[in-house]
């Protein structure tokens, strides 16, 4: 079983490179990183972790409703646009996931994992690890958040969760891979995002 001590030891690899993590999962020509003389906005998403009644450790995710301008109705992270007054990417993290879902206290923030780069949108995202004591109680804001559920770290390790299909982008068809979660298709950032913290997981545990 993946404990909080492997988490934290995960999440605090030095030196991790990420790039294998995030190009195994880019659809073919995607850029990992913004075009010259693009200035990306800059966002902060939480990686939320909680122990299960059974020790075992899982992941907050959310879905995006459909109203939201920016990759509405698709699964992701709590987190959000950085604002002028946040001290850092955590602090816009910590604030997003008060907003969003209500938790806003009692999160022990573990770590950073490497940034991100969003071309559709243009976002520049910095993932923050936390871990709650035991399993939150959600208020979700329905203006944001359609649903939330959970994703068991254990099952990062399994192959038979990432899949990969084509799909229809703009009339081309596009190799997708995304993590199934209890039948929801999780891809695209957060999918980089979990890829990462996976191989993290991986190189921890030897296997």
């Amino acid at each position: 079983m993946i404990t909080l001590d492997t988490l934290i030891e995960a999440v605090s690899l030095p030196d991790f490179d990420a790039t294998v993590a995030h190009t195994n999962l880019a659809p073919l020509n995607r850029r990992l990183t913004p075009a010259e003389g693009i200035i990306p906005r800059q966002a902060g998403v939480l990686m939320l972790t909680y122990p299960e009644a059974d020790g075992s450790l899982h992941i907050v995710l959310t879905q995006r409703t459909e109203k939201l301008s920016s990759h509405s109705g698709q699964i992701s992270f709590p987190g959000g646009r950085r604002n002028p007054e946040d001290a850092s990417f955590t602090a816009t993290a910590l604030r997003e996931t008060c907003e969003e879902l209500g938790i806003c206290d009692d999160i022990q923030i573990i770590g950073m994992l490497s940034r991100l780069y969003i071309p559709p949108s243009n976002f520049e995202v910095f993932p923050t690890v936390g871990t709650l004591p035991m399993p939150p109680v959600y208020t979700p804001n329905p203006d944001e958040v359609a649903a939330v559920f959970s994703l068991p770290i254990e099952i990062l390790l399994d192959p038979q969760t990432k899949l990969t299909e084509d799909w229809d982008f703009n009339g081309s068809r596009v190799p997708i891979t995304y993590y199934n979660v209890g039948g929801r298709k999780v891809w695209g950032a957060t999918a980089f995002m979990l890829s990462e913290l996976e191989m993290r997981l991986h190189e921890v545990l030897g296997r």
